[in-house]
């Protein structure tokens, strides 16, 4: 969600003692620096700027595609963290701290950290740790039946990966950090507060959970959230004064099941149990680092990967509902299969580990149409109020649009609306970046006006995960922001990244990439975090131990 606040000039310098200070967790917290004065105020609370997913920041005053190159585009300074960085950082324009107002950037860690960094200057308000007491992040190797063991997906720890969500009514944080002492495991739901980090009252609560079920790992018609084995990757999501949680599994490392839990906003109780497979196996909800899609009207909208489909022969059963599509409706403290969509072969991909939602999924705005890839090299089009669930024969969807069977999907989408052109974007794993063109008279992507960029792309299991500016349809100014793995896979390495700038109107066009000066390096490109982009800046997120801030020279 994108929220614009009351434009206000912050002051062109602070000051403060000379002495340094510490805040509550022992970390060192430089004097402020001077501030540069930022007429934009814009907030991204949440992954992907929106329920919808779309990745759009259509407020984008600065930015354009005159001024994003080389000679008047770079990088402007670092934001050091302690980790890696796999959640998106979000923004929050006009946060009120000591007084003052500043647009304030967050960044999570894998460490289980969360930092507060001034998005205009590089000041650091705060940095807290929120491991358990007595306990660390847990480590790739505490999953010890992983990948048969040699579990490579993280390359060290696993604390908060998921991307938080704002509440920017209560000012309110949310996020889920994991903890260990190396025998027990517990994940939490943090509700903390923007000036100073401190815990809101009832923050933070265990997340446990059960359904009835025969499923893998029930005991006695029990099936249980096990919080080592369910992997919190997905980010958060925040509607209608509910809190959402979905998990996967770590390396489909079994018994697991994909769940979704909702929690109230305020009081943090658990308000919504859902389980994909209560009477199966697996049914992760992965979505390459995205977030669940959501409606005004509470619905959400996920894609299931491998797991069980139906039940007792019969495909249609909802109660197992793995590689499929799901539109799923708050009732009591339930979600209820109000409409779904499975692939006819489904056996198929489930039999070839060919994930159905392995890339992150998106809604376009003011359509009917989700939009979403599977392994298998398929991207679908579905409509959102009638997915066309299961047939034998054929699939009953808006349209099916075929790739390279190597395009995997381990990326995310984004989309653009300019004056003439309307866009999805996407760029997978051994593929080019693609433009295909929205027609609204008929609900599906026009292929003959595809755009393709010619530059050389992510290959092995990692794709490209996107983010797009503009402001509003003024031609001129939307621009398409991709980040991958330059070389190597990064599936199961840490690779060095790249950072891209196109043309939104045409991705033929490429503005700047930060491979160009050696002065604009990031470092090692972050896994399923995509770049945000906000107020005249593009925060791109690492492994490299920060954050790099590029702008205007």
């Amino acid at each position: 969600m994108i929220k614009n606040f009351s434009l206000l000039f912050l002051p062109v310098l602070l000051f403060c003692a000379a002495c340094k200070k510490k805040d509550s967790n022992s970390v060192t917290v430089p004097p402020p620096i001077k501030v540069v004065a930022n007429d934009q105020h814009i907030s991204v609370l949440t992954q992907h700027n929106g329920n919808y997913r779309t990745g759009l920041n259509n407020q984008e005053t600065k930015l354009t595609t005159t001024n994003v190159n080389t000679a008047t585009f770079g990088r402007l300074f670092s934001l050091s963290v302690d980790d890696q960085v796999y959640a998106q950082p979000l923004m929050y324009g006009n946060l009120t701290i000591s007084g003052t107002q500043h647009n304030v950037v967050f960044i999570a860690t894998v460490n289980n950290s969360i930092y507060a960094y001034d998005g205009d200057s590089g000041a650091l308000y705060w940095h807290k740790n929120y491991s358990a007491t007595s306990m660390r992040a847990p480590l790739n190797s505490d999953m010890t039946g992983a990948c048969g063991g040699q579990y490579q997906d993280f390359s060290g720890k696993i604390g908060i990966v998921g991307t938080p969500v704002i509440d920017s009514a209560s000012q309110t944080m949310y996020f889920v950090a994991r903890s260990t002492d190396g025998s027990t495991f517990v994940q939490n739901l943090h509700a903390i507060n923007l000036a100073d980090g401190s815990e809101r009252s009832g923050s933070p609560i265990k997340i446990t959970a059960s359904v009835p079920g025969t499923g893998d790992g029930n005991v006695s018609g029990v099936v249980s959230f096990d919080p080592q084995r369910n992997n919190q990757r997905s980010a958060l999501t925040l509607v209608n004064g509910i809190v959402y949680v979905n998990f996967s599994s770590h390396c489909d490392w079994g018994p697991y099941h994909g769940w979704i839990l909702g929690y109230n906003a305020s009081s943090l109780a658990q308000q919504i149990v859902y389980n994909d497979t209560p009477n199966g196996g697996d049914g992760g909800i992965w979505e390459s680092g995205m977030g669940l899609s959501a409606d005004p009207q509470g619905n959400l909208y996920a894609v299931v990967g491998n797991g069980t489909v139906g039940e007792n022969g019969d495909p249609t059963v909802l109660t197992n509902r793995g590689e499929s599509t799901l539109k799923l409706t708050p009732t009591g403290s339930k979600l209820v299969v109000s409409s779904y969509y499975t692939p006819f072969n489904y056996q198929d991909l489930e039999n070839n580990d060919l994930d159905y939602g392995a890339m992150g999924a998106l809604l376009i705005p003011n359509s009917s149409c989700f939009f979403t890839g599977c392994k298998d090299g398929n991207i679908y089009v579905v409509d959102k109020d009638n997915m066309g669930g299961y047939n034998a024969a054929s699939n009953h969807i808006l349209q099916t649009i075929t790739l390279s069977p190597n395009s995997n999907f381990h990326c995310q989408a984004a989309y653009y609306k300019g004056a003439s052109v309307e866009y999805v974007y996407v760029w997978p794993e051994n593929d080019q970046l693609r433009a295909f063109p929205f027609n609204r008279t008929s609900n599906t992507f026009t292929l003959t006006n595809e755009k393709v960029a010619t530059v050389a792309g992510p290959t092995g299991q990692s794709g490209a995960v996107i983010s797009v500016s503009s402001n509003g349809t003024t031609a001129g100014t939307g621009i398409v922001w991709a980040s991958y793995a330059s070389s190597g896979d990064a599936e199961h390495t840490v690779s060095p990244g790249i950072l891209r700038a196109f043309d939104a109107s045409d991705i033929t066009k490429e503005l700047w990439n930060n491979s160009q000066q050696q002065s604009d390096y990031s470092g090692s490109y972050a896994k399923f975090s995509s770049p945000l982009v906000a107020n005249g800046h593009v925060y791109l997120p690492t492994f490299s131990s920060q954050v790099v801030v590029y702008g205007l020279k």
